[in-house]
């Protein structure tokens, strides 16, 4: 299959938080969005609305916020990233390539056989992925988890876990969110990407899982609410998130849009796991790149 994806420059990242502008961070975030359509569109199979809506919040999490050192993944002062929703792994993987974890054409691979980009997050495959996910629901209590081991061994280390709002919906989710309250881990961020849409249509007409803010506060957590494409906004989060040493976890929100950036793809349901065609994808390359949306 040709390779299709335009040149991406690659990101030198040292086990430290990045001094890096917003500005840089919206260059990223267009970046793992066009790598992460381009998986999926060579695939012919994954999911790139939910990749699309989480870009902005893994790219200020890879080349700003979390430590970590691409040739030694195992370094144990690392911040960890748990990608709860694993299905919109192709994000993730864009971010584990361009920041050095795997070579550059691995981008050129996902779900192909022996490769470390499989459909879902393989730990045992690819370095950079803490632990398989895929099964809603599951990630964020092996992050919990993470999180306890880390405050016992008394490291610094924080743990973020990424979930998709749909996943909300599942009980195990909630018996996680408790007990990290009850254990006390102020080095645990759960955040929540509130795009509206799971796999049958909008949350609100299948489940609607209400006010995140209102849920968290009341589970014992310093939570707050933003526009999840707002990257400074994003950056301010974090920031303070890392000053509060409060004993109480931390709950971010993200409001944000379904396949974000790309105009026949946003807000649309049937684009929670499809392919683009030809035309689709060159017209997702374009919108990209000019960032009309």
């Amino acid at each position: 299959m040709p390779k299709h994806h335009p040149p991406i420059r690659r990101i030198e990242s040292t086990p430290m938080v990045q001094n890096v502008s917003t500005e840089e961070l919206k260059e990223r975030a267009k970046e793992l969005r066009k790598t992460a359509v381009t998986m999926v569109y060579e695939a012919k199979s994954g999911h790139p609305g939910g990749s699309l809506s989480a870009a902005d919040v893994v790219a200020n999490l890879y080349f700003r916020e979390m430590r970590f050192d691409p040739k030694n993944p195992k370094w144990e002062d690392r911040d960890r990233f748990v990608l709860s929703k694993g299905h919109v792994a192709p994000i993730m993987y864009s971010a584990l390539a361009i920041t050095g974890f795997v070579p550059m054409d691995t981008i050129h691979t996902l779900r192909q056989k022996g490769s470390p980009f499989q459909g879902h997050p393989d730990s045992k495959k690819c370095p950079g992925v803490e632990i398989s996910t895929g099964s809603l629901g599951q990630g964020i209590s092996a992050a919990v988890g993470m999180a306890l081991g880390l405050k016992r061994d008394g490291r610094d280390s924080r743990v973020y876990t990424l979930l998709g709002d749909g996943e909300t919906q599942e009980g195990q989710v909630w018996e996680a969110i408790q007990f990290a309250n009850s254990q006390k881990l102020d080095n645990f961020v759960v955040i929540i990407d509130d795009n509206n849409l799971q796999i049958d249509g909008h949350c609100d007409e299948i489940s609607p899982n209400l006010d995140f803010v209102a849920k968290l506060e009341a589970f014992g957590y310093d939570a707050v609410e933003i526009d999840g494409h707002d990257m400074q906004a994003i950056s301010d989060a974090f920031d303070r998130f890392r000053e509060l040493k409060n004993g109480k976890p931390k709950g971010l929100v993200l409001k944000t849009i379904k396949g974000k950036g790309v105009s026949y793809m946003e807000d649309q349901a049937a684009w929670h796991g499809a392919a683009p065609n030809d035309e689709q994808w060159k017209q997702a390359m374009e919108e990209l790149e000019k960032g009309l949306n």
